[in-house]
């Protein structure tokens, strides 16, 4: 479970913005897109969605596991978002989701996923403090469960997992680190105003994010029918639109960059 481990160490998890399934798959897979190490134009969201369509990947127990699969070389690389209201996944148990732990798999990387997911589900099955998964109600208490769920799993993952545990629990508390906070990526809200024949209105406290948003060409468009708009290091994720009169419409979006930039 080293992998889960590191996700937690770099700050790869997140609160997801809403509790609908394809558009958490959709976020999730967007993150990964942007993390600086992943190959530019690597299409997360098409492997993972053609994936889902393909193989439910709800665990049970409130988790989920979706996965892409690439040729490239690289490491796996985990994302982890939380659902505080739960998802519904099509779980085999019937329970909503409230875990969703993606991975990206290069092909050489393999045998490390499913040794990795093998260990999560027998870990899901013994570990006696499920409950507090559901009793959650901020991102720290489930940055506590997850390391809670892999020290209980300490037999399997191995001595170097354990000192990276100790060393993240330690920097957690000296720090406490605020709910959202992504080491690597940064993630802000804009709200774009749209109507014919007018200049989108970027809204947004991000200085760098207006000024990369108001001369970009085909944002609306791009949004409009695909949903993801990239311009530079900046990814817009449509998250959801309202259509006034006269056409007007305000698209609420996440813009997600990484911090080393592409």
């Amino acid at each position: 479970m080293n992998t889960l481990l590191e996700a937690l160490q770099e700050g790869r998890l997140i609160e997801l913005p809403e509790n609908d399934k394809d558009h958490a798959l959709q976020f999730l897979a967007h993150i990964i897109e942007a993390i600086p190490s992943v190959p530019s134009g690597t299409d997360v969201v098409g492997l993972v969605m053609a994936r889902e369509r393909s193989v439910n990947t709800a665990l049970g127990r409130g988790w989920a596991i979706p996965h892409g699969r690439v040729g490239a070389q690289g490491h796996l690389i985990c994302v982890v978002g939380w659902s505080p209201h739960g998802i519904d996944y099509g779980a085999p148990d019937g329970e909503s989701v409230s875990i969703i732990a993606m991975y990206l798999v290069p092909d050489h990387e393999r045998n490390h996923y499913l040794r990795e997911v093998s260990l999560l589900a027998k870990a899901l099955t013994t570990y006696p403090g499920n409950g507090k998964l559901r009793a959650a109600s901020e991102l720290n208490d489930i940055r506590d469960y997850l390391l809670d769920l892999i020290s209980s799993a300490k037999e399997a993952v191995g001595p170097d997992a354990r000192v990276r545990m100790i060393q993240l629990q330690a920097r957690a508390a000296a720090e406490a680190l605020p709910a959202g906070d992504l080491a690597n990526l940064v993630i802000e809200p804009v709200m774009l105003v749209a109507a014919p024949g007018l200049k989108p209105v970027v809204l947004t406290q991000n200085a760098e994010l207006v000024a990369a948003l108001d001369t970009a060409v085909g944002l609306v468009e791009a949004l409009a029918s695909n949903g993801v708009f990239q311009n530079g290091a900046w990814r817009v994720v449509k998250r959801g639109m309202v259509v006034y009169r006269g056409d007007r419409v305000i698209y609420d979006c996440l813009a997600i960059r990484g911090i080393a930039g592409r």
